[in-house]
């Protein structure tokens, strides 16, 4: 019972501390050339460290508490491709922790394409073709953000896998 305990706790922890970096990556000012509510997915750190420490569907539980945050906070828009990129981003993210020997920067560019390409999907369904031109701003957007959130979470993983909830 207390394992069990342990982890919803961990998982509110998580989703909590989610929600705070996605809130102050909000109040980062955006960066020129950037498509428009381009965010650097800080908050997409949690979700990958959630995938490979416990597990995907913890890691997909705290995206699509995310997501609805975002449904909350700033629409409909902003929640249905915050949803649809953090549950693209986390699944990839999730597979490729588990599945394969890939270093987190790996993992996070991986991860931050996914996201963008989910993004991307309900552009084009939501305002049409339009929204292809953004591809090129987003692939490289991608590529930079991951590789900072992957060498974010690679830096901190030592000291979370010491957290006592965490050791098997």
């Amino acid at each position: 019972m207390k394992k069990k305990t342990e982890r919803i706790a961990l998982i509110g922890l998580l989703g909590a501390l989610a929600l705070v970096l996605g809130i102050l990556e909000n109040l980062l000012p955006p960066l020129p050339g950037m498509p428009p509510g381009a965010k650097a997915g800080l908050s997409n750190l949690v979700t990958m460290f959630a995938a490979g420490a416990i597990g995907l569907p913890a890691a997909l539980f705290i995206a699509a508490i995310k997501g609805l945050f975002a449904f909350l906070t700033r629409g409909v828009s902003a929640g249905l491709m915050s949803l649809c990129g953090g549950l693209l981003s986390t699944l990839i993210m999730g597979i490729l922790w588990k599945k394969t020997k890939f270093t987190p920067v790996f993992i996070g560019v991986c991860g931050a394409f996914g996201h963008n390409l989910a993004q991307l999907l309900v552009a084009l369904w939501m305002t049409g073709f339009g929204a292809l031109g953004y591809i090129p701003a987003l692939a490289l957007y991608s590529v930079v953000c991951g590789i900072c959130t992957g060498l974010l979470l690679q830096v901190l993983l030592p000291l979370l896998e010491k957290l006592p909830v965490l050791k098997k």
